[in-house]
């Protein structure tokens, strides 16, 4: 089947040959509890997560570098990724946390269609998407867990592979945003949408564009707001990626956070920048 699940639409028959995401078939890097996602979906156990290697978007400072570029990784069938599904529910995991599914929306949805989780299922995307491969994920992901990672074109044309990330992020983050907000009595996520943003040097004007349209977002989205962006990547040709943000640029984005009024907020402390955040990969 070839392949058009983002919105490269790339064409390639992924069973037998590498697409735009820089993988074929299905392949993982990790799964397994991991308590460092937003406090309601990692909540008491951690969340279930599961690293899918590959990704069209090619964010030159990824934290997830060896995964994104395909350095790394096993190879799986679509059974044995329901088998890690039972897993990890066996284990005590909240949620099933699907990390970078975009490119394995078929193979996710075979999967489900083996062994469905009796909890929920959280698509952790780069929120580069199209509106039809939202609509089939939308059958079976109770939370969406979405990056907004710029408005400005001229940042996502000098940091990733895709210049109109924007034309379909916005749109993406639009559609998920109107998931309806439940939560438990004692605070965990069951469904609803959490929009994270990382702000990165030089770039806090955008990152106060970004805050602007999450204030205006339908629904009950969570804004999720990170400081712990660290030099990493293919960044030796990007002066300005190699330190962290500074205090002030902090300062300007959380201000753009009160003026616009937004509530419901996940801030991280400023000193959240360290690479012990980035996991050990397993393969």
């Amino acid at each position: 089947m070839n392949c058009i699940g983002c919105p490269v639409s790339c064409g390639a028959d992924r069973s037998i040959q590498s697409g735009a995401c820089g993988v074929k078939g299905l392949k993982i890097a990790k799964y397994g509890l991991h308590p460092f996602e937003e406090p309601p979906v990692s909540f008491k156990n951690g969340s279930g997560c599961i690293f899918f290697c590959g990704c069209s978007l090619k964010c030159a400072f990824c934290q997830n570098f060896e995964l994104s570029r395909n350095t790394r990784g096993k190879e799986i069938t679509e059974r044995e990724l329901a088998d890690i599904f039972k897993r990890l529910e066996d284990a005590g995991a909240e949620n099933i946390n699907l990390v970078n599914p975009t490119h394995y929306l078929r193979h996710i949805i075979g999967a489900i269609n083996i062994y469905k989780p009796g909890i929920p299922v959280v698509y952790n995307t780069h929120g580069y998407e199209t509106q039809e491969s939202l609509l089939l994920a939308d059958s079976f992901a109770d939370i969406w867990l979405t990056d907004l990672k710029f408005i400005d074109g001229a940042l996502s044309e000098r940091y990733t592979a895709r210049p109109d990330y924007a034309r379909f992020a916005l749109p993406a983050v639009k559609f998920m945003a109107q998931k309806p907000l439940k939560m438990r009595g004692d605070g965990k996520m069951l469904s609803g949408c959490i929009v994270r943003h990382l702000i990165l040097p030089l770039a806090a004007y955008d990152s106060v564009d970004v805050v602007k349209y999450v204030s205006e977002l339908p629904g009950e989205a969570y804004l999720s707001l990170m400081s712990q962006y660290t030099p990493f990547g293919d960044i030796d040709k990007l002066p300005e990626l190699q330190r962290k943000i500074t205090r002030r640029e902090y300062a300007r984005v959380l201000r753009a956070v009160e003026d616009c009024g937004l509530k419901r907020v996940f801030l991280q402390d400023f000193d959240s920048a360290d690479k012990s955040f980035i996991p050990a990969w397993d393969y």
